[in-house]
């Protein structure tokens, strides 16, 4: 006969089904960045406010079964009971009071760590100095790969970022094609990156180290593996790994843009020395392709009710379903854009810098 298992104790059995969770990092409550640290407090007191709840009732359940017990004759048995104003109350008003508490709690929370908010402080104690200015960083979710574009340094990096030791930091957000979200444990919640739309971000990273950022929301194939290293550097640090990045031959143009956009998971770090000016706000716009028009100035143009003999060139133009080596000079182009004459700063593309010398259209 097989050899019999030994029984556990009833006790242990909560214990041993904790044990695979016992490698799990603590990050969340234990984070290196003073809005992750007021995210993290949040959670400990709304887990108190319900466990003065939770708690009670479990304590309160065991007992009454224990002393309720068939065996227990000193227990007073009283079938006709049905009513106490007295327990009412106290069933009744410690919820009351505890869902008032957690939803002050809430609110007060929700407005004062507020992605958008920008910081008013450095850490707990540590009011934000008069004039420092925040370094600013521009995030794009690619499949499956982060792009981090730094437009007051001019340069850019892919699956790795950094930052300096308590400098805010403001973060814009987008997506290139499916929506993704942003999340550094140790620097703040997460935020989503969705396509045509931008998210914020403000935070700061108190402590140096290097620390495992990625998405938390699962878009495709390659998502388990789509993580970036967020690098918390001292001033000097940061100066160096700005200069290393200058160091680099490579540059961060629309064609490299559209490369580094097709789908492609473990992708190395990569540094970009020179990126084009204006590329992130192409890429909101969904116009990083040259025949394609920016999402803002279509916008526009229908809040304007359309330009009238103007968009005739747009139609013929702007060919998003047809073959993209398509000349705009074929017989079809010519045919349509012969049934009009425009003038000439019509005629410019409508993602050309030129095109807004004359004809700026209002947001």
């Amino acid at each position: 006969m097989p050899a019999r298992l030994p029984r556990l104790h009833p006790l242990l059995l909560p214990l041993l089904l904790t044990l695979p969770l016992a490698g799990c990092g603590l990050v969340t409550l234990s984070p290196s960045g003073d809005i992750a640290a007021r995210q993290g407090d949040l959670i400990v007191v709304a887990t108190v406010l319900m466990l003065l709840i939770v708690v009670p009732v479990m304590v309160l359940t065991g007992w009454f079964a224990w002393h309720f017990r068939a065996s227990n004759q000193k227990a007073n048995h009283d079938p006709d009971w049905h009513h106490s104003t007295a327990l009412e109350l106290v069933i009744w008003s410690a919820p009351l009071l505890i869902v008032i508490m957690l939803g002050a709690v809430t609110w007060i929370s929700t407005h004062t760590l507020d992605p958008f908010r920008k910081l008013d402080r450095i850490a707990e104690g540590r009011p934000l100095p008069e004039g420092v200015k925040p370094l600013k960083v521009q995030v794009v979710a690619l499949d499956w790969k982060w792009l981090f574009i730094y437009p007051d340094y001019g340069i850019a990096s892919v699956n790795e970022m950094a930052a300096p030791v308590d400098v805010p930091i403001e973060f814009q957000i987008t997506s290139s094609t499916v929506m993704n979200s942003f999340f550094v444990p140790a620097l703040a919640g997460q935020i989503y990156a969705m396509p045509a739309m931008e998210t914020r971000l403000h935070a700061v990273i108190n402590k140096a180290g290097d620390f495992e950022g990625f998405s938390a929301n699962y878009s495709g194939a390659g998502f388990s593996q789509m993580r970036f290293n967020f690098k918390g550097l001292d001033g000097q640090d940061f100066d160096r790994w700005v200069a290393k990045a200058r160091e680099s031959n490579a540059e961060l143009s629309r064609g490299e843009y559209l490369q580094l956009e097709k789908p492609g998971a473990r992708g190395p770090v990569r540094l970009y020395g020179k990126t084009m000016a204006g590329l992130y706000d192409a890429v909101l716009n969904l116009c990083v392709e040259p025949t394609k028009m920016c999402q803002r100035d279509m916008a526009a143009i229908d809040a304007r009710g359309g330009l009238g003999l103007a968009n005739v060139y747009n139609v013929t133009r702007l060919r998003y379903d047809a073959d993209r080596s398509h000349s705009l000079t074929s017989a079809t182009s010519d045919y349509v854009a012969a049934l009009c004459s425009l003038p000439s700063d019509v005629m410019a593309s409508p993602v050309d810098p030129a095109f807004y010398g004359s004809r700026r259209l209002a947001p």
